[in-house]
């Protein structure tokens, strides 16, 4: 009993309301890629009608990468409950939303996608470059603040 109080208040402790903006940036990032993931597995040749761009030839794999996406969503949710616990799930998020628009910077400058379809990078990556970075620097300091001094 007095273990399940000591580790209720530690959490506490860690999980101040200064904190809540990590919170809810990743809750929003989760509710999104949720809907995102949803429209592109059920409707995946909408997002390219509204961009005037020509269907896929394979729409399941477009479908596929939405299932990515809303997969994520659920693990943003998760590391909403304890941010700087959850950080990793916080670096593979970044890593993609980075990694993403560099692909499509890529398939633009090649000519394989037209311009227009940058517009997706936007509200699924760009956005969350900054939040994502904060969250992670935050839980860098935290980390190194709770290691013990190394002993020489």
């Amino acid at each position: 009993m007095l273990a399940a109080a000591a580790e209720e208040e530690e959490d506490k402790q860690r999980k101040p309301e200064s904190r809540r903006w990590m919170r809810n940036v990743l809750w929003a990032a989760g509710v999104y890629n949720l809907l995102w993931g949803a429209l592109v597995v059920l409707l995946p040749l909408l997002p390219f009608q509204w961009a005037n761009m020509p269907p896929p030839n394979y729409p399941e794999i477009w479908q596929c990468l939405g299932m990515v996406v809303g997969v994520y969503g659920i693990g943003y949710i998760i590391a909403a409950y304890d941010p700087l616990r959850h950080w990793p799930i916080v670096l593979v998020g970044l890593l993609g939303k980075v990694l993403g628009p560099i692909g499509m910077i890529w398939a633009i400058a090649n000519g394989r996608l037209p311009l227009v379809a940058a517009l997706t990078c936007v509200t699924n990556d760009l956005i969350w470059w900054l939040p994502f970075s904060a969250i992670l620097y935050r839980a860098h300091q935290s980390n190194r603040a709770e290691m013990p001094e190394a002993k020489t």
